[in-house]
């Protein structure tokens, strides 16, 4: 097939991808209460696993009982999390895909399992009813990141990406407005990006060679300067530190309005970065096969289905029998949702986004 979305790609480490349609991870609220994988878990992954995705890449999955920020969120935390989280990957590997999943803590914005009522950052936040970290706590959060790398290797997935985006705990550290720490943690921009490095550092100590290793990025909101994320960015490409690089805008046209790249898309001056062995990729409102190609046009390597496997969890698939398929329109029906695979829990989810489901 000459299509450029069904070319395979070999990644530095680990196994090949079949093609160049991966599966965003998508936060659904279906697991229990104890962050362990629930049926609607398995009967989800099963489902996209069919869909044709290279790789599959389970939804963010908490490293610390502090850091849940959805209600029943999938958790990575402690070993009795294993059996479903080994189950989710044999899903995946027994229909041909890769597998990975998402690390994530949500820091202030976790509003789940706090002990004393305060989510925890960087530094002290009045806005989040927040606590900073002290530098033991940072230490045993990076601990927490690797130790749950390792238990999805224990669990038998490929990979694992690490959540650097949306501004989520590793965002906030990289943040100059969220982050007020004096110590190695804070001030330069190498010091506020130190534990994200450090992070993908130790997995790849403590996981090893076969193991690939993903971060994503995103750059809008939530304090973000687009410098900082392109520090982070050349970094990670130039010491190949990870397999690859997950962008996460909200739209995959977004343009840069000021600074020296004003003008510019976002995609496009991540595309020029020299990346040696590092896949680059991206994300965001990707409704149809037109717009994932203009992605591989642009010069990156993979893109990432978010939405569009929501409405069509078969979105490869169908782009295989119809190369300009498009998603359908939104908003889209809760029984039509429901055809579609998603649990109550998902579809209740979806009901926070603009004009996703319709009354």
């Amino acid at each position: 097939m000459n299509d450029p979305l069904f070319r395979t790609l070999s990644l530095m480490r680990g196994p090949e991808l079949k093609n160049r349609l991966l599966l965003a991870p998508l936060t659904n609220q279906q697991s229990e209460v104890d962050g362990t994988a629930s049926q609607a878990d398995f009967d989800w992954i099963e489902r996209v696993a069919r869909g044709g995705y290279s790789m599959i890449m389970a939804c963010a999955a908490n490293v610390q009982e502090n850091g849940k920020t959805f209600k029943n969120q999938l958790g990575i935390w402690n070993d009795d999390q294993l059996p479903g989280l080994r189950r989710m990957a044999d899903i995946i590997r027994k229909h041909g895909a890769v597998s990975s999943i998402q690390l994530h803590h949500g820091g202030f914005r976790a509003g789940f399992n706090l002990k004393d009522g305060k989510s925890v950052g960087p530094s002290d936040n009045l806005t989040y009813n927040a606590r900073g970290l002290t530098r033991t706590e940072v230490h045993q959060l990076r601990d927490d990141f690797i130790g749950a790398a390792c238990r999805a290797k224990k669990a038998g997935f490929d990979g694992a990406e690490v959540h650097g985006a949306f501004g989520w705990i590793l965002s906030q550290f990289l943040s100059f407005t969220l982050n007020q720490r004096t110590d190695e943690y804070g001030g330069s921009r190498e010091n506020r990006a130190r534990l994200i490095i450090e992070i993908i550092e130790g997995i790849r100590r403590e996981c090893g060679q076969d193991f690939q290793i993903g971060l994503r990025l995103s750059f809008e909101r939530y304090g973000m300067d687009f410098e900082d994320i392109l520090y982070v960015a050349r970094t990670c490409l130039a010491e190949e530190l990870i397999d690859y690089l997950d962008l996460a805008p909200w739209d995959v046209r977004f343009t840069l309005e000021n600074g020296a790249f004003a003008g510019k898309r976002a995609i496009d001056v991540f595309a020029d970065l020299p990346r040696g062995r590092v896949k680059l990729g991206a994300s965001g409102k990707l409704m149809n096969a037109d717009d994932a190609r203009m992605v591989l046009e642009a010069g990156l390597d993979f893109v990432m289905i978010g939405r569009a496997a929501i409405l069509e969890t078969d979105f490869p698939e169908k782009i295989k029998k119809n190369p300009h398929h498009a998603s359908p329109s939104l908003p889209v029906t809760e029984a039509y949702l429901r055809k579609n695979g998603l649990s109550n829990d998902f579809i209740n989810y979806m009901r926070h986004w603009d004009s996703f489901v319709s009354d």
